[in-house]
């Protein structure tokens, strides 16, 4: 592992497809760092959760907007154990669930719902001293100055693999579903994924998580060194 990087401030801006290995990478970095983690992708699937709850038309934005502005959500950022409340109600568990998964990207197109979230999401950021948060356009949209900014991805193949591994699911069905995410989340108007222009790339396909990790401590240790 590459020597531990502790500046006494630092944002870490990790983009990146479903599967890529952003969440469990971004949580290694963030306990390197002895800093904190947001899952911005957490957040939407924690409102798409209550926007369930409530039973309200997905195709209505109106509506789901309503459910986002009244539901309260409560963030752990301890990268070792990150956990979120909906309305006092832990939602850890259902909003890994696939119905979640399913209507999620959804829910995260309507731009009122952005709005709302990237304003928490920057609340979040301008509180920590060293955090690492990982979305879809953290580096574009939600921290453009962070001290870093990576774009992991992965092949279609080992992402599904990994995914399925997570899930217990089929691959070929997983890998299926991760293509219909993917073409939601970059051909939504608002926020699309994309890689930032200044951003690394970082393809794991063939990389250990620890190596991962290594590799953007690397990457830190150029930035704020330089």
């Amino acid at each position: 592992m590459a020597e531990e990087v502790r500046p006494e401030q630092c944002v870490v801006a990790v983009d990146g497809p479903s599967g890529s290995g952003k969440s469990t990478v971004s949580r290694r970095l963030a306990t390197a760092l002895d800093g904190v983690y947001l899952d911005t992708g957490a957040m939407y699937r924690a409102v798409t959760w209550a926007v369930l709850q409530a039973g309200v038309d997905l195709s209505d934005p109106e509506a789901v907007t309503k459910i986002a502005l009244e539901t309260e959500l409560t963030i752990g950022t301890d990268p070792v154990a990150p956990h979120f409340l909906v309305n006092g109600t832990s939602v850890d568990g259902p909003i890994r669930g696939p119905e979640v998964t399913g209507a999620v990207s959804a829910v995260a197109a309507v731009p009122a719902v952005r709005k709302q979230l990237v304003a928490l999401q920057r609340e979040i950021i301008g509180a920590a001293p060293r955090i690492v948060v990982e979305g879809r356009d953290i580096a574009s949209v939600v921290a453009p100055d962070a001290d870093l900014k990576v774009y992991l991805t992965a092949s279609a193949a080992a992402r599904a693999q990994r995914r399925s591994a997570e899930d217990a699911t089929d691959v070929a069905a997983t890998e299926a579903d991760l293509a219909r995410r993917d073409k939601l989340d970059s051909s939504r108007a608002t926020d699309p994924l994309r890689r930032a222009d200044d951003a690394i790339e970082v393809d794991t396909t063939g990389m250990g998580i620890d190596d991962v990790v290594a590799h953007l401590l690397d990457l830190l240790n150029s930035k704020v060194s330089s």
